[in-house]
């Protein structure tokens, strides 16, 4: 099966390590990346949408067609956010998309990246828990074809990508140790993109990708 994929995020971290996987993956044919700035990534298979207001889709919804797949990498922390604007730009922005794609894309698989941690309990005292545990539930009623959430941990950096958050420049020299003594908690961003495509071409028996189903997925053929 060859993989026709929207992306969001990919001027972010995980979003550009997403999208790299793509692009050099010969099971995807073709990528649309619905950004607010540009990516400043060329290649032949992808195409790219400048999108001020991702609660306004409207005027491209007769592009988001024929894709079999959405690859939801956009997100924001929680940190120094009230929850009523963190559900806003977490909940709200991500269905609304979700709910249009699910319309117009009946074959679609759809990917969420949530975060270790998130259980689908609303009266979590956690804040981000509560909107994230909701997000992952109403995605998961949507009519996908699938419709997985991925709850990955630390992530290791792809070398070479440029929207590598600062943070983990202080610590990703310790990988290696890290992997051997929390398997459970630490993938790479590669095995992250692959496990993405590999939903579509594979497919997994759990909504929910643990970081441990993460990396399986990833090293399936």
């Amino acid at each position: 099966m060859k993989v026709r994929a929207i992306i969001t995020g990919a001027t972010g971290m995980v979003g550009e390590g997403v999208l790299h996987e793509c692009l050099l993956h010969p099971d995807v044919e073709q990528v649309l990346v619905l950004t607010r700035k540009p990516c400043g990534v060329t290649h032949p298979k992808l195409k790219e949408i400048i999108l001020s207001n991702f609660f306004d889709l409207g005027p491209i919804s007769d592009q988001l067609v024929n894709y079999n797949a959405c690859f939801f990498c956009l997100g924001i922390t929680s940190i120094g956010m009230k929850e009523p604007e963190y559900y806003h730009l977490t909940y709200e922005l991500t269905l609304n998309m979700a709910q249009l794609l699910s319309i117009q894309n009946k074959d679609m698989v759809f990917n969420y990246v949530s975060g270790a941690g998130t259980t689908q309990n609303e009266k979590s005292r956690s804040m981000w828990i509560r909107v994230k545990g909701k997000t992952e539930k109403e995605l998961m009623k949507l009519p996908f074809k699938k419709a997985y959430m991925f709850r990955p941990g630390y992530i290791q950096p792809t070398k070479g990508l440029k929207n590598t958050q600062k943070a983990y420049f202080a610590i990703s020299w310790m990988y290696p140790a890290l992997r051997m003594l929390f398997p459970k908690v630490v993938c790479t961003l590669k095995e992250v993109g692959l496990a993405m495509i590999h939903t579509v071409t594979i497919g997994h028996e759990s909504p929910i990708l643990e970081v441990k189903d993460i990396v399986k997925l990833a090293n399936s053929q």
